[in-house]
């Protein structure tokens, strides 16, 4: 990192923040990138040192919006790419680093990425998921269990 400590992240306070829980500016329910950049100076005075922004990015919000279904692009219930280009700029005016909880290890079956992996077994991104037949009975191809109950073949 040029000009800056590469190790930053060592011993600094990170606070979390799952936007849509955290502040609702539109009246819809549901917090927003405005909600957050909003309180971005209480969260500066708590002494912290970066954000950890939970994902923002475009899903169908079948996994409470862990399955990205376009990385390069806000969710309109989050708000919008102006929304998060306000959002980086406050909390850089005010000192705070940014981190992004980019999900890259799992995405939404609609991301373009899954729709092609899926598409056929000999496409250029074909083994960018796991895929794996049934049982001969149909069953799924082994036992393995999600950390959240139930198969992880789902």
């Amino acid at each position: 990192m040029a000009g800056g400590n590469a190790e930053w992240w060592r011993g600094c306070v990170v606070y979390q923040i799952y936007p849509r829980s955290f502040q609702d500016t539109n009246g819809d329910g549901s917090g927003d990138l405005k909600g957050v950049t909003s309180r971005l100076a209480h969260v500066a005075s708590l002494g912290v040192d970066a954000v950890w922004l939970s994902p923002f990015f475009k899903s169908p919000m079948a996994d409470m919006g862990y399955d990205v279904s376009d990385y390069r692009d806000v969710d309109p219930m989050f708000g919008t790419l102006e929304d998060f280009d306000a959002l980086v700029a406050e909390a850089h005016r005010l000192g705070l680093k940014l981190i992004i909880d980019q999900v890259i290890s799992h995405s939404s079956d609609k991301h373009e990425w899954f729709v092609e992996s899926r598409a056929s077994r000999d496409n250029d991104k074909a083994d960018w998921y796991v895929w794996a037949d049934a049982k001969p009975d149909g069953s799924a191809p082994n036992n393995w269990q999600s950390l959240f109950g139930g198969p992880a073949w789902e």
